[in-house]
């Protein structure tokens, strides 16, 4: 395993980290599977040298965290880097289980920290832009709880950039711990962030945690076969989201031919080139089988030419922004 620091944290992470999103409860998603699994999939994470793992509140409400922890029980937690977020609504009957007010920041945070069984959060997100409650009450509540010891750093998901440096600020302004990382929307087939967030995310020394680095599993198979998965069929942002428009689908053709010539899977191939960018820090990958996850760690040992880089770059046209809602 390689390990990179989570940009200005100091903080030592695994360039994979692991996506919880996939265990808890089959209920919530059809895609999603049990706790046997959940617990199976991170001690063969820990096998492999994962010691970063992202889930969400929101994750099967809160089923995706409590397996998390439980699957950490027995193991050393100093060795282990738990991310977690917060912003959607958990209880449809209660309003303030939702968005980044300090009630509902304060609320979620504890009920996160006991379904992890954590006293410290080492990263909570924010996990999208609240535009009901002003950035200074969020990140007072924020940084106080750094303060109480609750959360070590905090950082933040899919917004504007304006959003994110307007934040930036404000906490310049009254002294308060800034976002340290961004998680947002990237992949080969989705480069939108490249125009201002990356470049920007770079300039401010911040840690780079991308999620759908394989577009939501399109780049992990021919394009005519993507439909056919359980993912593609019951994930709604997966059918809405056009990745094989604008040049997707000859994307996803030359992923598959150069998988070929490097005796790879497409999402090796995928996630060699998302690995292979410098303002990455560690792509966030799902898996739902024990072989999916070695084959991710696997794309670590690819590296891709920068004319390959090139060809697999050169179909890709401006798709509409998302990911922010």
């Amino acid at each position: 395993m390689e390990y990179t620091t989570l940009g200005e944290t100091g903080i030592e992470v695994s360039r994979i980290c692991l996506g919880c999103m996939s265990f808890g409860d089959p209920d919530w998603r059809e895609w999603v599977r049990g706790e046997r699994f959940g617990r199976n999939l991170v001690e063969r994470a820990i096998d492999l040298g994962i010691n970063f793992f992202d889930t969400a509140n929101m994750y099967s409400r809160g089923e995706s965290e409590r397996v998390l922890g439980d699957a950490l029980d027995g193991y050393d937690r100093d060795r282990q880097v738990i991310a977690t977020k917060g912003f959607f609504q958990m209880r449809e009957d209660d309003p303030n289980s939702g968005g980044l007010s300090r009630k509902a920041l304060e609320q979620e945070l504890d009920a996160s920290r006991s379904r992890l069984g954590v006293d410290t959060v080492d990263l909570y997100q924010t996990h999208r832009w609240d535009y009901d409650t002003p950035v200074e009450t969020t990140l007072a509540a924020l940084d106080d709880a750094v303060r109480r010891g609750e959360i070590r750093h905090f950082g933040t998901s899919s917004m504007w950039t304006h959003q994110l440096a307007t934040a930036h600020a404000v906490a310049d302004r009254e002294g308060y711990d800034r976002f340290a990382t961004m998680q947002n929307h990237y992949s080969l087939a989705y480069r939108e962030e490249e125009r201002e967030m990356l470049p920007y995310c770079q300039q401010e020394g911040m840690g780079v945690i991308p999620w759908s680095p394989l577009a939501r599993g399109y780049l992990t198979r021919p394009h005519d076969e993507y439909m056919s998965t359980r993912r593609a069929e019951t994930d709604d942002y997966a059918q809405e989201h056009p990745y094989a428009d604008n040049g997707g689908r000859e994307i996803n053709a030359r992923v598959e031919e150069l998988a070929d010539e490097y005796d790879a899977e497409m999402a090796q191939i995928a996630l060699a080139w998302v690995l292979g960018k410098d303002a990455v820090t560690a792509p966030i990958v799902g898996a739902s089988s024990i072989e999916h996850l070695e084959s991710a760690v696997a794309a670590l040992e690819i590296d891709l030419t920068e004319s390959d880089t090139a060809w697999l770059e050169e179909p890709y046209g401006p798709v509409e922004v998302s990911g922010h809602a």
